[in-house]
């Protein structure tokens, strides 16, 4: 093939094998590759013609198209590009313009107009090429991936059915075997049978007899047996171990398998039930086996299986009990140790069983302001005159009858069994009656009553004391009650308040009025038909009669003979005694009794229950015992209570508030010491004042503050000997304070400590890996440069592979030639290790920092 153009100057000649070209010296040279479908590629020469400047009077020469020389392709034959279209033939030009004596032949625009558009649809050309390109490669993908589904379905397909035909000829095989094995033995069984058929019944001793028509085939010889042919039928140790000659089933043998057949083709095989099996923390392989409804055999089987000897009663615990139960295909529900005590406590109640029940009172103050003798007031106006001196004085409860409504009323000597009731989740207490007295208004106790009470969440009845008295002031009580929010009724506040007097015995029915009222709007009720519940006010050891435990019955009744769980003792009840000496037959809720039968003597403010039998009442005290004991050992091994170990508990449980409890000289004092603490709140930490209060440190603030988990300070105030002994067998700290700045500085470190610190990172240097060295009995060791700061041995180091983090750790190892060195210097080498890591390459960069913790402060 070859082509010739002819022009003004050159002439291009094309072949398959040499391109000859006759260049002038404004033509440009260059080579672009082409891009085609299915990977192929092709390089051509294009050569750009310069505008020729032409002299007067010349002819206007045509301009040419780029030229292309194709190159020997790569993949396949070349495309041969045809040149674009001529544009159509110019108009006349415009007149010549002559500038310093030569005449400028310019491009007309029509022909400019022209080229840009051949240019502009080259371009639009080229991006649809690409386009296209892009389309079927991806129609190819998808067509690829589709032949490739449809192979592997075929090949599925294919593996199924020769799977399916293997199993079938396999099948035919067995079945033709077997037919062949049963030929003979079908055959003597028919032989059999019509000789039964055949042979008559004798009747006699001269009966005849049948024989049977031997077939016409006539039998061969019988040979003399010798001794192998006479035992070859008996069954010997070498027989049954070697495959050859092997015994054939007996007929006896086959008869059995038939009628296990046709039992099998009437009887359906039963359905296995599934069932969800109770698991405690150990358990034996028999019990097992009964919650699973499986035989013990089998079970000891399964472990056979795994290489384990077991009988049926060894134990195994919950994880393997799990194991083998999912492995029978049943489903498991675990029971840990705690869950002894479900259901004994809390027990729901139908509505329609609801009962209403007399309230509970506690009756609350300071000292001396007549607690003990309005109680005894109340008590005397409502016991019967003949019963009065019968009375025992050792109960802490009783009960008193207002127009056929009864109260109960709980004496608790101080607050401890009070904190210690609500401590234990035991809410005993319906109402608070606030004794203050008229002559001297509110007390430090007064308001630490009114603490307890509001922590407890009971409402309360103010009664004013002793005004008979010349100098009792009741409006006075009534206003500085309000300085601790306690707004009675007559300041427009929701609390009841009666002015009573207790020696004279004023207005004692307008309280017990009151504390009905009261107990209407609460709607109080319980369920009597259930078994009891209830909260121990106060037990102790009688030497007469053995421990006796004062309860308080909150819901159910207690009956004699019924089993009882009370804390960690436990015991049948032998007798039950009311308050006023006399035994009963029944306690119905909120009715106080003595309790005689227990095992031993529980604390105050525990909850008791009455369970089935005794074996799980053992049971419930043995587990309680033993979480007393290792509480107790916790307890030695660490004290609670001073303020560093309460910040440190605090930040682990992620608690923000730091409870106090303050008692101080006077209010002023008190309250400088509030708006001081106040201050330093923010919005992260503050500081929860549980009480404050002017007076001496007292037995009820040390359980107020077990109660609440809070620390004790004391601001020119000191306790008492009763508060210390509590203090020290409950390990609370107690820390006093003459001087108010130490005070702020103490409780603002121990607010500093619940700031969780921050995180600081120092930069140390940079090492770049030169080489890798694998040490026998060492591992691999990095041989480093230190390009920047320095490297240290106790320092974090990072492993940094493109930029990017592939390990952080510490160093094993810091050589620096064969010495082990506590820092490397930059510039300098040397030999590193991580500690549990060695995947490390040549061109790695080890990062070394230090991390500081910074102490964060209010």
């Amino acid at each position: 093939m070859s082509d010739t153009k002819s022009g003004d100057d050159n002439t291009l000649s094309v072949t398959p094998k040499k391109t000859l070209t006759l260049k002038r010296p404004g033509m440009e040279q260059g080579t672009v590759r082409q891009n085609f479908s299915h990977g192929r590629t092709k390089q051509v020469v294009v050569e750009t013609k310069k505008r020729k400047f032409s002299m007067p009077g010349d002819k206007p020469e045509p301009v040419a198209a780029p030229v292309f020389t194709p190159k020997p392709p790569v993949v396949a034959a070349p495309v041969v590009q045809e040149a674009p279209k001529a544009p159509p033939p110019p108009p006349p030009p415009p007149p010549p313009v002559e500038r310093g004596g030569m005449v400028l032949n310019e491009l007309s625009r029509s022909e400019m107009e022209a080229r840009r558009r051949a240019l502009e649809g080259s371009k639009v050309r080229e991006v649809e090429d690409r386009q296209r390109a892009a389309e079927d490669a991806k129609r190819r993908a998808e067509d690829e991936e589709r032949r490739k589904r449809e192979r592997e379905e075929s090949a599925r397909r294919q593996a199924e059915e020769e799977a399916r035909l293997q199993t079938e000829a396999e099948s035919r095989r067995r079945a033709e075997e077997e037919a062949r094995r049963r030929a003979p033995l079908a055959a003597e069984l028919a032989t059999v049978d019509e000789e039964e058929e055949v042979k008559p019944k004798r009747t006699g001793a001269g009966a005849p007899v049948r024989r049977l028509v031997t077939p016409e085939v006539a039998r061969p010889a019988k040979p003399t047996k010798s001794e192998e042919d006479r035992r070859r039928g008996k069954l010997t140790l070498n027989s049954a171990l070697s495959d050859e000659d092997a015994r054939a089933r007996s007929l006896s043998s086959m008869r059995r398998r038939q009628e296990k057949f046709k039992r099998a083709m009437h009887n359906e095989p039963r359905e296995k039930v599934m069932r969800e099996v109770i698991l405690p923390e150990t358990i034996t392989i028999q019990e097992l086996a009964q919650r699973m409804s499986e035989r013990a055999v089998d079970l000891v089987k399964f472990f056979m299986k795994q290489g384990q000897i077991l009988k049926p009663g060894d134990v195994i615990d919950a994880d393997t009990a799990e194991l083998v139960a999912t492995e029978f295909g049943h489903t498991v529900r675990r029971v840990a140790e705690s869950d002894i005590e479900e259901g004994l406590f809390n027990i729901a109640d139908n509505a329609e069983d609801l009962v209403s029940r007399p309230p509970v009172v506690t009756i609350m103050g300071h000292v001396d302001h007549g607690k003990t003798s309005l109680l005894d007031a109340i008590r005397n106006a409502n016991v019967v005159s003949g019963e009065a001196g019968g009375i025992t004085q050792h109960i802490g409860a009783y009960q008193v009858e207002k127009n056929g409504n009864k109260i109960t009323f709980i004496d608790t000597p101080g607050h401890a069994a009070f904190t210690a009731m609500r401590a234990r989740g035991a809410q005993a207490t319906d109402i608070a009656i606030l004794v203050v007295a008229a002559d001297d208004s509110v007390m430090p106790q007064t308001i630490e009553s009114i603490s307890h009470a509001k922590a407890a969440g009971v409402p309360i009845i103010v009664a004013i004391n002793k005004i008979d008295k010349h100098d009792a002031d009741p409006q006075k009580v009534r206003s500085e009650l309000l300085r601790h929010e306690v707004f009675v009724e007559s300041m427009g506040g929701e609390v009841l308040d009666v002015e009573v007097s207790a020696t004279k015995g004023t207005n004692l029915d307008k309280l017990l009025e009151a504390i009905l009222l009261q107990a209407e709007i609460l709607d109080l009720k319980a369920n009597p038909d259930r078994t009891a519940e209830g909260v121990v006010i106060e037990a102790q050891l009688d030497k007469g009669r053995g421990p006796v435990a004062t309860v308080l019955v909150q819901t159910g009744t207690l009956m004699p003979g019924d089993i009882l769980v009370a804390g960690n003792e436990w015991g049948r009840v032998r007798a039950l005694v009311n308050d006023r000496g006399v035994q009963i037959k029944e306690a119905p809720p909120a009715m106080p009794v003595e309790v005689l039968g227990l095992q031993g003597t529980p604390q105050a403010g525990d909850r008791f229950a009455v369970v089935n039998n005794e074996a799980r009442a053992r049971e419930i005290t043995e587990y309680r015992q033993r979480l007393a004991r290792e509480k107790a050992v916790a307890k030695h091994a660490g004290q609670r209570g001073s303020l560093e170990q309460m910040m440190s508990q605090l930040q682990t449980s992620g608690l923000k508030e730091f409870p106090l409890v303050i008692k101080g000289d006077v209010q002023g004092s008190i309250e400088a010491i509030n708006a001081a603490l106040d201050k330093l709140g923010t919005d992260e930490v503050r500081a929860r004042i549980v009480h404050a209060g002017a007076g001496a440190i007292t037995e009820s603030d040390v359980s107020l503050a077990e109660t609440s988990g809070a620390a004790i300070i004391g601001f020119n105030v000191r306790a008492n000997a009763q508060a210390r002994a509590a203090a020290a067998a409950a390990g609370i700290e107690i820390r006093y304070y003459s001087i108010i700045y130490n005070l702020v500085d103490d409780v603002k470190a121990a607010l500093s400590g619940l700031l969780s610190p921050e995180r600081r990172e120092t930069f140390i240097g940079n090492a770049q890996i030169l080489e890798i060295f694998d040490i026998t009995k060492v591992g691999k060791i990095a041989g480093c440069r230190v390009t920047e700061g320095k490297v240290e041995r106790g320092a974090g180091v990072r492993l940094i592979r493109d930029n990017v983090v592939i390990h952080e750790g510490t160093l094993k190892t810091l050589k620096r030639f064969k010495d082990e060195v506590s820092e490397v210097p930059g510039g300098q080498e040397c030999g590193m290790a991580f500690q549990n890591y060695e995947d490390m390459r040549v061109g790695d960069v080890i990062e070394c920092f230090r991390v500081e913790m910074v102490t964060r402060t209010l």
